[in-house]
């Protein structure tokens, strides 16, 4: 980058001066109280993210059978509302009231009532109760969380049990509120045989969308568990919404959770998050959910009256905390590197554009900064954006491996002229600086033609910008 002008910054937005955007931020594990949403609020309100993923907690709402205390949850999607971001509810996990495992159960996690008639009608009762209570304030409901892992589906997961309850906990949901969008699967694992299974039962008959997670440390496996569903979508007709629901890594290695054990750094997080987030919208899924907004336990697998048992610290957040002797976050809560990159990605990347092909042709120059030639264009991952006011631009980065592999090269290709109208710039959104490019790096021709000629290309995103694409 240093052969480049810097010549401004990318300014973050708040969520509230953003009006549309598929990105968000996991707001979990709040139906077990195990951080202070209070102290949240400031940093998501900055960070330009529009949705925010929460979990309804029936044990935490209904503690006596039949009453309903919502009081804790309307705080945290009332302010969710008022800095600009639409909450969206995944309704779980089960309840001690009505189902005997779950007793053992820290949050009764992984406890699906669907064992007993008094279980199924329960929890009937609070899913249309839910919806009814928040009937304006939110549209999305997501059915249980990862039913296709033992951590969420305790006795073992069952394709046939999952469709079932799928029907009847969507039934639930229309009964209170018939404008809401119901949304189911929300698996993790991408089994393909087992999503097919659920899908044999009628369950995407009443889904208005499908959702998955996606824990891996690459595209590939970024993209594998959309490919399903797109794939399934297209098998059975069906032309739903697909939403990322939750993805992530940590910020170090001695976390628990999904990814654990990988040498991650607060560097390594923040060009996940961004080669993650780009992927999705690159597929173009209706939200792209980043797991998560804060340092917490991870508290799937806790025994009740045993804390030791889930004190499983996870670093996912893009905001960084300190941890008390019950395992809830506190002291002072910090952003992280990946929260400025998360800024960066929401001021670009929001109201209306659209996905379009890059008809770039690739070429291999000598390349002085790498004193060799330079990187295969078509080897990078890239894709084309444009905007409604005729501003496009290039999206590229190298999928090297995250953990083992960095990179620095450079790129060429020539475009022609006509496909991208306007000045030309190079954002970096890890760091949110903005360039110009020297004369010798950018050049025309007489057949038309923009010859671009060792460009830097890293192993995390840059965006060549072609007229007004990104404005403050």
């Amino acid at each position: 980058m240093y052969r480049l002008t810097k010549v401004g910054k990318i300014v973050p937005k708040a969520s509230k001066d953003i009006r549309k955007s598929i990105i968000g931020l996991g707001f979990e594990k709040l139906d077990r109280d195990v951080f202070d949403p209070e102290k949240s609020y400031e940093y998501v309100a900055k960070s330009g993210v529009k949705w925010a993923r929460l979990q309804s907690g029936w044990q935490r709402t209904e503690k006596e059978k039949g009453v309903y205390d919502f009081r804790w949850l309307d705080c945290i999607v009332d302010r969710m509302l008022d800095i600009g971001v639409e909450p969206w509810l995944c309704l779980c996990y089960g309840n001690s009231l009505y189902t005997e495992s779950a007793k053992k159960v820290f949050g009764a996690v992984g406890c699906p009532p669907i064992q007993t008639k008094e279980e199924r009608e329960a929890w009937a009762a609070y899913v249309k109760a839910t919806v009814l209570h928040f009937k304006g304030r939110i549209r999305y409901y997501e059915i249980w969380n990862e039913p296709d892992g033992v951590w969420c589906w305790k006795h073992g997961p069952n394709a046939k049990e999952l469709g079932e309850f799928i029907i009847a906990t969507a039934k639930a949901c229309k009964a209170g509120d018939v404008a809401c969008k119901v949304v189911g699967f929300v698996t993790c694992m991408g089994q393909r045989e087992f999503v097919e299974a659920v899908a044999r039962t009628g369950c995407l008959d009443v889904l208005d969308a499908v959702s998955y997670h996606a824990y891996a440390i690459g595209e590939e496996g970024f993209r594998q568990n959309y490919m399903v569903y797109r794939d399934l979508l297209r098998r059975h007709g069906k032309s739903i919404p697909i939403i990322q629901g939750e993805s992530g890594t940590q910020s170090r290695p001695d976390g628990a959770g999904a990814l654990a054990g990988g040498a991650w750094t607060p560097l390594k997080q923040a060009k996940f998050l961004l080669r993650h987030l780009l992927c999705d919208i690159w597929n173009q899924v209706e939200i792209a959910s980043y797991f998560s907004c804060m340092d917490m336990i991870e508290a799937l697998n806790g025994t009740v009256g045993d804390v030791h048992s889930y004190l499983d610290y996870g670093y996912f957040g893009v905001i960084g905390a300190d941890f008390d002797e019950n395992g809830r976050s506190t002291g002072a809560y910090t952003p992280k590197l990946s929260y400025y990159a998360l800024q960066h990605l929401c001021s670009v990347f929001c109201e209306e554009y659209r996905i379009v092909d890059f008809p770039a042709e690739g070429l291999v120059n000598v390349s002085k900064p790498v004193l060799s030639n330079d990187y295969d264009f078509g080897a990078t991952l890239h894709f084309g954006v444009r905007k409604p006011n005729g501003a496009s631009a290039l999206v590229y980065w190298i999928a090297k491996d995250l953990l083992t592999e960095t990179i620095e090269t450079t790129i060429s290709f020539r475009i022609k002229k006509e496909a991208v109208p306007g000045g030309v710039r190079l954002l970096d959104l890890l760091t949110g600086d903005i360039f110009a490019l020297p004369e010798e790096m950018s050049t025309g021709d007489d057949d038309g033609y923009l010859t671009f000629k060792n460009l830097p290309a890293l192993d995390r995103p840059l965006i060549l910008t072609f007229g007004d694409f990104y404005v403050e």
